[in-house]
C-alpha cells in the first residue's frame, strides 16, 4: 500500500473522530478524496479489503449462536422484508420515471429489479463496526441486527451462484466430512496455547476455511463464517476473537477506501444517489414494523431497524455483475457506491443519538408494541439484594464473589447475554437477563430497594448510557464504574458516576494487597 493511502487515512479517520464521528466515514472520505486527485487503487487495497471482511464474518461467526437464526424474528423479518422492500422500492422507481427524473425514465421492470435488490440488503461491515464501537454486539438488537445480516448473506450467496452460472461442486458434500473431524480440531486449538499462535490460528482457520470452500464453488466469505460458527462453542472463540480485532479493524481500512475508488461521480449522480438515499425510511419502517409484529418489544426493535438502515456493499458486488452481463449501465454502479457510502454516514450519524432519542419518545414507540412479548424479553426484579452488578464479565464475576464472601444476599448479577446468564445461573450464581440501556427496564424495578449499582463494562459509552438511565429513573443510591484510561475516569465522573476504579491501577493495588497479606499471615 502506497504511504500517500495511509496519510490520507489517517487524516481523515483523525478528522472525523475530532467531531465525534467513527474514523471509518473518514475513511470513505480519503477514499474518494483520492480517486478524485488521480490515484488508483491496486492489487494490495483489494487483498486488503478481502482480508478485512473474511477475518469480519469469521469473528462473526465465533460470536454467533447458531439457534438464532431459525427464530421468527429473525428468518421470517428478514424474508419478509426483502419481499416487501422490493415491492416498495420498484414502485418508487417507476414514481421517478414518471416524474422524468434522468436515469429512471428508460429503467425497465428488470433493471429496477435488480437496483432494488442490490438496496435490499444492509452492510454488514457497516452494523457490526457500529455494534462493536458500541458495545451492542451481544445485545438482543445487537443479536437480532447480526442474525438478520447472517440469513441476508446467504441469500447473497444464493444471488451470486444464480448470477454468474457457478454452481457447487459435488465436492461440496466433502464439507460435512469437517463435523466428523471437529474433536481433531479441538484438540488442535486447545493445544495452541495463549501466545502468538493464537493470532496466527485465527488466520490460519480464517484464510483457510476461505480457500476450502473457493475449491467447491461456493463464497469463501461464507466458508470464513460458517467456520467461525462452528467453533463458536468452543472456550477459546472469545480469545481468538479478541486476538484478531486489531487485524480486522486495520484491514477493513482497505475495504472503505476500495469504496471511494470505485468510480469518480458527476454532480447528477450525487444527487441520484441522494434521491436513493431517502429510501432508507422505508427500510427502517418495514424492519421496526415486522420485528414489533413478531412480538419484540419497541427499544429492541428500534434500535435493530436503525442499525439495519443503510445499503450494503454487496449491493455493489450485484451492481459490478449486471453491468458485466449487461444488465446494468455502469453509471449505475457509481451512484450505487454513493448512496452505499453516503448511507454508512447517514447511519453512523444517527445511531449516535439513538439512545437519546428513544428515550425522550419512548411511549411513540411503545404504542405499536403489542401486548404479548416473548419469553426472553419478560423481566422481573428476582430479589430484594440491595446490589446489582452489570455485566458478568470477568471484572463483574470477581466484584460478586468479592460481595457474596460477606453475604449471599447482597448481590445479584446482571448481563445481556442470555446464555452467559443460563451458565452462571448452573453455577449457582444469582443472575438475571436483561439490557441495563433500556429505558424501560427501570421502570420494571423497585429502585427503592437498590442502594448500590456496580456496572463492570468495558466500554465506558455503555457505563454512561446507563447513568444516565438511572438519573432518569429517579434512582436515588450510588453508581461505580470501571475505566481503563485517566481521561475515562474523568468523563464517568463528570457525568454523575459516584466512584470510578480504573482497571488497570485497582489489578495492581488489588495484587499487591494479597501479596502482602501472605508475608502478614507468615510473620503471625
Amino acid at each position: 500500500m502506497d504511504f500517500i493511502w495511509i496519510f490520507f487515512a489517517f487524516i481523515c479517520g483523525l478528522a472525523a473522530k475530532t467531531i465525534n464521528l467513527p474514523p471509518s466515514i473518514g475513511f470513505l472520505v480519503a477514499g474518494f478524496a483520492l480517486n478524485f486527485l488521480g490515484y488508483q487503487a491496486d492489487d494490495s487495497l483489494t487483498i486488503l479489503s478481502h482480508l478485512g471482511i473474511t477475518l469480519m464474518l469469521f469473528t462473526i461467526g465465533l460470536k454467533l449462536n447458531v439457534k438464532s437464526l431459525f427464530k421468527n424474528e429473525v428468518w421470517l423479518t428478514s424474508s419478509l422484508h426483502t419481499v416487501l422492500w422490493l415491492v416498495a422500492t420498484i414502485s418508487m422507481t417507476k414514481l421517478f420515471a414518471f416524474l422524468t427524473i434522468n436515469y429512471f425514465v428508460d429503467l425497465d421492470f428488470t433493471t429496477a429489479m435488480l437496483i432494488a435488490f442490490a438496496l435490499s440488503f444492509s452492510s454488514t461491515v457497516c452494523v457490526i463496526k457500529l455494534l462493536e464501537e458500541n458495545g451492542e454486539m451481544r445485545t438482543r438488537h445487537g443479536k437480532i441486527a447480526v442474525g438478520i445480516l447472517v440469513i441476508q448473506d446467504i441469500v447473497a450467496v444464493a444471488f451470486l451462484v444464480f448470477a454468474t452460472g457457478k454452481s457447487p461442486s459435488l465436492w461440496a458434500f466433502g464439507l460435512l466430512a469437517l463435523f466428523m473431524i471437529r474433536p481433531v480440531i479441538n484438540k488442535i486449538v486447545d493445544h495452541v496455547g495463549h501466545g502468538e499462535l493464537i493470532p496466527l490460528m485465527g488466520f490460519f482457520i480464517a484464510l483457510g476455511s476461505y480457500e476450502l470452500f473457493e475449491l467447491v464453488n461456493i463464497k469463501g466469505d461464507l466458508g470464513a463464517l460458517l467456520i467461525g460458527m462452528f467453533l463458536s462453542s468452543h472456550p477459546k472463540a472469545s480469545e481468538i476473537n479478541k486476538s484478531l480485532m486489531s487485524f480486522k479493524d486495520l484491514f477493513l481500512i482497505g475495504f472503505f477506501l476500495s469504496i471511494g475508488f470505485s468510480a469518480i461521480p458527476t454532480f447528477e449522480m450525487l444527487n441520484l444517489a441522494m434521491l436513493l438515499v431517502l429510501l432508507i425510511p422505508i427500510k427502517f419502517v418495514l424492519f421496526f414494523g415486522l420485528l414489533s409484529l413478531m412480538k419484540i418489544r419497541c427499544r429492541t426493535a428500534y434500535l435493530s431497524a436503525l442499525a439495519l438502515s443503510n445499503f450494503s456493499e454487496f449491493g455493489l458486488i450485484v451492481a459490478a455483475i449486471s453491468v458485466s452481463s449487461d444488465w446494468l449501465s455502469n453509471d449505475w454502479l457509481v451512484i450505487l457506491a454513493l448512496a452505499v457510502a453516503i448511507s454508512f454516514v447517514i447511519t453512523n450519524v444517527l445511531y449516535r443519538f439513538a439512545h437519546s432519542f428513544f428515550s425522550h419518545y419512548k411511549y411513540v414507540f411503545q404504542r405499536f408494541e403489542r401486548d404479548e412479548i416473548l419469553v426472553e424479553d419478560v423481566f422481573s426484579q428476582p430479589t430484594n439484594a440491595p446490589i446489582v452488578i452489570i455485566g458478568m464479565g470477568r471484572v463483574g464475576m470477581g466484584a460478586y464473589r468479592a460481595i457474596s464472601e460477606h453475604s449471599s444476599k447482597l448481590a445479584w448479577g446482571l448481563d445481556a447475554e442470555q446464555e452467559k446468564v443460563f451458565w452462571l445461573k448452573q453455577q449457582g450464581i444469582q443472575a438475571c437477563y436483561g439490557d441495563a440501556e433500556d429505558a424501560f427496564f427501570w421502570e420494571r424495578i423497585d429502585l427503592t430497594k437498590l442502594e448500590l449499582v456496580l456496572l463492570a463494562l468495558p466500554n465506558v459509552i455503555d457505563s454512561m448510557s446507563i447513568t444516565e438511565q438511572l438519573q432518569i429513573a429517579g434512582y436515588q443510591g450510588k453508581i461505580a464504574a470501571i475505566a481503563r484510561y485517566d481521561d475515562e475516569r474523568a468523563e464517568l465522573e463528570a457525568y454523575g458516576v459516584d466512584k470510578v476504579f480504573n482497571f488497570y491501577s485497582e489489578a495492581g493495588v488489588g495484587f499487591a494487597d494479597e501479596s502482602i497479606a501472605l508475608i502478614d499471615a507468615k510473620t503471625r
